[in-house]
Parts: structure tokens; sequence; C-alpha cells
């Protein structure tokens, strides 16, 4: 069971419907359009995770146009080298190539249209968490 699901806000929930699907390989699960005729509220899912999109309305500014970085998102791929090409291809932004991480995963970053950051990353070999510096918590 997931217990937090990440909840975005798009100034166009209809086109990130279709460039998440294109770019990052999510699946729509629903759509709600209100009655002013626009998507309100949207489901999407990967793997055995979901993902909620949604139109705020009026006050709101992505974060293109406030010109920084409000949250990264994290997504475990199979193959990193190609979801790669897959978002580029889709026309999302590649901040970071894929590379090979010290913590045992190789890793790409990304941009939707709206400036959302996306790391989608692939376990690659097993690396303690004291080899590249980290501190389990106490338990």
């Amino acid at each position: 069971m997931q217990t937090i699901t990440p909840y975005l806000l798009y100034e166009d929930v209809e086109a990130a419907l279709d460039f998440l699907s294109r770019a990052f390989g999510f699946e729509e699960v629903l759509r709600f359009t209100g009655s002013e005729g626009y998507v309100n509220h949207a489901e999407m899912r990967r793997g055995d995770s979901s993902i909620y999109l949604g139109d705020p309305g009026e006050g709101y500014r992505n974060p293109s146009k406030l010109g920084g970085v409000t949250v990264h998102l994290d997504v475990r791929v199979d193959d990193c080298d190609a979801s790669c090409e897959q978002a580029r291809a889709a026309g999302a932004t590649i901040t970071d190539e894929p590379a090979d991480q010290e913590y045992g995963e190789r890793r790409f970053g990304a941009t939707d249209p709206e400036g959302h950051t996306w790391w989608f990353s692939q376990p690659i070999r097993e690396v303690t968490p004291e080899a590249w510096g980290a501190t389990p918590a106490a338990r």
C-alpha cells in the first residue's frame, strides 16, 4: 500500500497527462473535468505507485514561472538510459545525463514543461550507506 501520494499542481492538467504518459511512462487512471470545462483533478500510475494532478486555479504559478525548483520526484526504472531517451524524445528537458552514482544507482534528471523536477534511477549495485558517507538511522 502506498501511504504518501504526491499531488502535483499544473496550470494545464490535460497537457500534463499527455506529456507524463509519453515522456515518463505514466498511465492515466482517471480525470475529472469540472463545470468550467478543464481538468481539475487526475490520477496516474507507474508500476505500483500513483501521482495526483490538479489545477489549483488563478493564483498558482508553476515552478517555471517561479524560476526555481519546488520539489524533486524520484522514479525507479528498469533501464535508466532507455527512460532518458524516451523522455528526451517526448520533449523533456534533460538536466543531468545518465550517470552512475556512488550510492549504487544510475540516474538522470529531467524537467517537465511546467518546470517540475524529476529524477529517474536504476539500481545497479549494492552499496552500504557507510560506503558513500551516509549514516543509517538508529533503530
